[in-house]
């Protein structure tokens, strides 16, 4: 990550240079779920199919096909998180090395396939993580989400970056 400060202009560019990983994106997921609570419906989901599962096996008339399929739609609905990531995974890997800029007008992502630059006014606030920090987008349903990885930040790099995202968004 480098930042560039001119003068003049007090502009300041953070730049991260990285190549997105599952774990990249499920983070972004993760975060999204939690802020529209639908890891409450999963976990619901996920222990309504887990007791039928159970109840079918415990039953003296149950049927081994109600123990697979409750059990199967358990597993299935804990698991979309990852399902989800390895789907967006697939999407974004084979364009390489992405270099995200950010700056005092907006996030710029490049690609040696592709460019996109969102302004600030596209997202809601931000949450820091662990190992990266999230962008939520305005919309109702959280559509975008934009991750950006911290790993290979120094303390100091990661300080100017929070203070860049602190100026134009809230924390969430």
């Amino acid at each position: 990550m480098a930042m560039d400060t001119e003068q003049n202009g007090r502009q300041d560019t953070v730049e991260l240079v990285y190549r997105p990983t599952r774990a990249d994106i499920l983070a972004g997921i993760r975060l999204r779920e939690r802020r529209r609570h639908l890891h409450l419906l999963r976990w619901g989901l996920t222990g309504l199919f887990g007791a039928a599962a159970v109840q079918a096996v415990a039953a003296r008339d149950g049927s081994a096909v109600s123990f697979v399929t409750a059990a199967f739609c358990a597993a299935l609905i804990w698991s979309i998180p990852r399902l989800q990531a390895h789907h967006v995974f697939r999407l974004v890997s084979w364009q390489g090395e992405y270099r995200t800029s950010v700056s005092e007008t907006s996030i710029r992502t490049g690609t040696a396939h592709a460019t996109l630059e969102q302004r600030w006014s596209v997202f809601r606030g931000y949450r820091e993580i662990r190992d990266h920090v999230v962008l939520l987008s305005r919309d109702p349903n959280i559509l975008l989400v934009e991750v950006l990885p911290k790993r290979g930040l120094s303390p100091e790099d990661a300080e100017r970056l929070r203070a860049l995202l602190s100026r134009h968004l809230p924390r969430v």
